[in-house]
């Protein structure tokens, strides 16, 4: 009952970070705009904002480390390129009016290095969205008084989590998930706290930076958005903006 509880949660807050993020870069939309979409996967949101904005496809672009995702999404006319995050992005200084990385930033190796690369490639003005886990939760906390590992999403223990899933690999006839390397997909790597993202990204001369938090467990639901409007800093998603 507990873990349906924490589970409808997480299923509100993590619902509600990605319709501010979609409205963010939908706002950012318009006839000169060229958006750059970071761990584009096999285009899911490529496809959203399409729907959203009315953009012609050749105004968004796409990177992607997966190659059988980024050719899901080529097949279907995205412009997804394979390209590792971790090494930099294979675009122009000042080539885009906006970059996002939903979900993506937690799963980098290099975090520090793709956000000022996500500057340079911005033009002036441009703007860079940003949805990741937030590591300075309380519910982290209660984690490391229990003794255990903090986590922020995926399982911290990567035996725990082979063991998982190569159970579930033997059952689907599909081989376990890559957890160890340098972008896996099921695991988080490293991941900022709200303070610090803020205080990074202003360090890398980003202005009008700003952010909100969602998720404050473990409060109900119908008391989360007051809350989050009052204590950001320890929410368990969190989406940033801001400008170069």
């Amino acid at each position: 009952m507990l873990n349906r509880y924490f589970q409808s949660l997480y299923q509100d807050a993590i619902g509600r970070a990605y319709e501010t993020a979609y409205g963010l870069i939908a706002a950012s939309a318009g006839p000169e705009a060229l958006i750059l979409d970071c761990g584009a996967h096999n285009g899911r949101n490529m496809d959203l904002i399409l729907r959203r904005t009315g953009l012609d496809r050749k105004q968004l672009h796409g990177i992607e480390w997966n190659e059988s995702c980024a050719d899901e999404g080529r097949r279907r006319g995205l412009n997804i390129a394979r390209g590792d995050l971790n090494r930099g992005i294979a675009a122009d200084n000042g080539q885009y009016s906006c970059v996002h990385a939903l979900s993506v930033l937690e799963h980098l190796l290099n975090p520090c290095r793709f956000l000022k690369e996500c500057r340079r490639v911005l033009r002036p003005g441009g703007q860079l969205i940003l949805l990741t886990p937030n590591i300075s939760t309380y519910f982290t906390a209660a984690l490391i008084l229990a003794g255990k590992m903090p986590s922020s999403g995926p399982h911290p223990d990567s035996e725990a989590l082979l063991a998982a899933a190569a159970i579930l690999g033997e059952k689907a006839g599909t081989p376990p998930p890559d957890v160890e390397g340098d972008t896996p997909v099921h695991r988080h790597l490293v991941v900022f706290s709200y303070r610090v993202l803020g205080q990074y990204l202003r360090m890398l001369d980003f202005s009008g930076v700003s952010g909100r938090g969602f998720g404050l467990y473990p409060f109900p639901i119908f008391m989360q958005p007051p809350l989050e409007r009052l204590d950001p800093w320890h929410c368990h998603q969190m989406v940033f903006v801001a400008t170069k």
